[in-house]
């Protein structure tokens, strides 16, 4: 997972990736986004438990973020979110199951407003 931060900072000195959604309207798309912003392996199998896998393993991790922590901000997720319901619950607990099992990973829904964003809700924490 050696994406690009996209001019995100965290206040808390982690890594920062963002995982941008826009324009996901399915699990495929999804699951290329994934392998795109957060830089996958090529072995990553595009599905559920690959995508667990990947997230919980420190080994794909940039460079660094075993020291500092690694932050991951899904942007754009909303209109994934209302047209496949279901798999965004899928995501959203394969997202909050990442954060209590990676050491030093927190994933969060991005929301207008924060982390380079814009609007005024608060962001969103997955699960």
């Amino acid at each position: 997972m050696a994406g690009q931060a996209h001019d995100v900072h965290d206040p808390a000195g982690r890594i920062v990736l963002v995982l941008d959604l826009d324009g996901v309207t399915d699990k495929a798309g999804l699951m290329d986004r994934c392998a795109r912003d957060l830089a996958l392996p090529d072995w990553f199998g595009r599905n559920w438990d690959a995508l667990a896998d990947c997230l919980s393993d420190p080994a794909l991790y940039p460079e660094g973020a075993g020291e500092r922590g690694l932050l991951v901000v899904v942007r754009g997720w909303r209109t994934y979110a209302e047209k496949r319901p279901e798999e965004w619950q899928v995501a959203e607990e394969i997202f909050a199951e990442a954060t209590d099992r990676g050491p030093g990973l927190f994933v969060t829904l991005g929301q207008p407003g924060r982390l380079g964003e814009s609007s005024e809700t608060p962001p969103d924490q997955p699960g």
